[in-house]
């Protein structure tokens, strides 16, 4: 019985610790995305001064929403439902988002002055067709993709990574519908 209390408290404590790691990797995800918004805002700003336009901003609100209930969602499903850290799981999954996170940043510094976080046409502006951008369309959005659904699974909160993968789709969808017509118009 003895032995059974100790192991079970060994447990409890070993969870705890996994939990504030993922945790950590929350925040710093968080951090994160606040870092990009300030570059988006300076961004901004410097593209407006260029006479650039923003399209299709109706669509924003839902985005950081969204980006902010996939943080939540993380803490609080795996906070409430007791989602286990699974290694065999939970590793790979780490491995995607540093990956993604990569990409992303790859994906900022490939832009450089003419990455946001919303979508600006600047007149005369010319495309960039380098670094990810050569090989696949909107790679952004495939790190954000990746990132959302393993960011999740990371600590097994399946429900979060599910309900964010089938909205980020859905507004993917209209993002890069978006982003399409505004590249038309730098052609």
């Amino acid at each position: 019985s003895r032995i059974l209390l100790g192991t079970r408290a060994h447990e409890v404590a070993v969870s705890a610790d996994l939990m504030t790691w993922y945790l950590i990797l929350i925040f710093i995800v968080g951090v994160e995305r606040l870092a990009e918004l300030v570059i988006a805002q300076r961004n901004l700003a410097w593209s407006r001064v260029r006479g650039g336009v923003e399209i299709g901003a109706g669509h924003y609100p839902v985005m950081v929403v969204l980006h902010l209930a996939l943080l939540v969602g993380c803490v609080v499903e795996v906070a409430v439902m007791h989602r286990p850290f699974i290694p065999a799981l939970g590793w790979p999954m780490l491995a995607l988002v540093i990956a993604a996170q990569g990409l992303r940043w790859w994906c900022i510094t490939t832009l450089g002055r003419q990455w946001n976080t919303r979508v600006v046409v600047i007149p005369g502006a010319p495309r960039i067709d380098g670094g990810p951008y050569r090989w696949i369309p909107h790679p952004n959005y495939v790190a954000v993709a990746v990132e959302g659904f393993a960011l999740a699974m990371v600590h097994t909160a399946w429900v979060t990574a599910l309900a964010f993968t089938i909205l980020n789709a859905a507004l993917m969808s209209t993002r890069i519908s978006v982003e399409n017509s505004a590249l038309v118009r730098l052609s």
